[in-house]
């Protein structure tokens, strides 16, 4: 908890280092990357850097964290830390590099602030920070030791066993051991790290929901090749580093450097409340996860299942979902697609983007996210007006999460 000195400095100088939060961070991976180029290069997503996602998810995340010290919300900080510990598990993130940020965001923070920086203000926020990043570190200790690995060892090489179309532009991989020993269990929902040397020599780190049945034995991953994309206003979205990479030249036989899966968007046990699992484009990945595990345990609670894509050969994975939710006695699921390709609307089936009008959704349902962030925001928006706690709305964003600091 932070001191009640040091709360009154952050509660003063909360506006104005709020307002620079954005430059602050930008500056501070500036720094960092001048310092220690190699993270740039091989530990970091260099494409979220380029965007600015990622200085803005972090200044999020620090800004969100030290609003909520001032009016305590433990909910709210386990929900926002939670998800950034389990990222840095997988990247295999330790404790001392708390040390190194600590360095270079501070001296952002002077660089930027100058001399509004006084000897209270910095330590004010440097116990803001040290609260931050000694709860992250107890966080990804507890991770660590419950997947029963020594802190930051986290990769392990697996061989492609099969390399299979899921759609035009998305190619699933079952990953076996190289010992050929069972890959460990997981939970369902739960993603793991890929790491690739690409041609210019960097190793570039991304995330992929696992689409496998939680069980001991093989592991499966999807991956969607990212096109380049040009909007109305000119701005630029790139092509996707990694997971084009994977598209275009991994095969069967190949071998990937991978981590131990983690990630918090995950089926709690023991709990029967009823399901709606809602998931756009490749967003569905986690959700086949659960849908396997909840068809394995034949689970007979109501399970909803909403799906959103451009079109149906766009649909990744489209057949398994529906025969997965056909084998649930609960089991209902809805489908809209931008372009129906000619095909005519149905039972299920509908044209357009995700509305939940017709949905019927149960008292006490647990609802899970994954996709696009407008997708998700527009969704938890109308799921709130259909009085769902927000606290039953769990959600998966694939990168920088930029959504952290919105209000609960």
């Amino acid at each position: 908890m932070l001191s009640a000195t040091s709360k009154d400095v952050i509660r003063a100088t909360l506006p104005a280092v709020g307002a620079a939060i954005g430059d602050i961070t930008t500056l501070f991976y500036r720094k960092l990357f001048t310092a220690h180029p190699a993270l740039e290069r091989d530990f970091f997503n260099r494409g979220n850097q380029r965007q600015g996602t990622q200085p803005q998810a972090l200044a999020g995340s620090i800004a969100a964290f030290a609003t909520l010290q001032l009016e305590p919300d433990p909910a709210r900080v386990n929900a926002i830390l939670s998800r950034i510990a389990n990222k840095h598990a997988s990247l295999g993130v330790t404790a001392d590099q708390y040390a190194v940020v600590h360095e270079h965001l501070f001296a952002a923070i002077v660089e930027v602030l100058g001399e509004a920086v006084t000897p209270e203000v910095a330590a004010a926020w440097d116990e803001v920070y040290w609260l931050m990043a000694d709860t992250l570190i107890a966080m990804e200790k507890g991770l660590y030791a419950g997947a029963g690995v020594v802190p930051g060892d986290v990769w392990r090489t697996v061989r492609v066993r099969e390399r299979r179309h899921e759609s035009a532009d998305s190619v699933s991989f079952i990953l076996t051991s190289t010992d050929g020993t069972p890959l460990p269990r997981f939970a369902p929902g739960q993603y793991l790290s890929v790491g690739v040397r690409l041609d210019d020599g960097a190793r570039q780190i991304r995330q992929y929901s696992l689409c496998s049945a939680p069980r001991e034995g093989d592991w499966r991953i999807t991956v969607k090749r990212i096109r380049a994309t040009t909007f109305a206003d000119g701005s630029v979205a790139p092509a996707g580093e990694v997971s084009n990479h994977l598209y275009h030249n991994v095969f069967e036989d190949d071998v990937l450097d991978v981590t131990t899966p983690f990630g918090d968007l995950v089926l709690p046990e023991d709990d029967q409340s009823p399901l709606l699992l809602a998931s756009a484009g490749i967003g569905c990945t986690p959700m086949i996860g659960m849908l396997h595990h909840l068809v394995d345990n034949a689970d007979a609670r109501s399970v909803s299942v909403l799906h959103a894509d451009r079109s149906p050969s766009a649909h990744a994975h489209r057949s398994e979902l529906g025969a997965l939710v056909e084998r649930l006695p609960g089991g209902v699921m809805h489908r809209w697609y931008e372009d129906l390709g000619g095909r005519a609307a149905g039972t299920g089936i509908s044209a357009g983007r995700a509305d939940l009008g017709a949905v019927d959704i149960q008292p006490g349902t647990r609802v899970f996210l994954c996709g696009p962030l407008p997708f998700m925001i527009g969704l938890r928006e109308a799921l709130l007006e259909k009085n769902v706690p927000a606290e039953n709305i769990h959600y998966e964003v694939f990168g920088p999460d930029s959504w952290a600091p919105a209000p609960a």
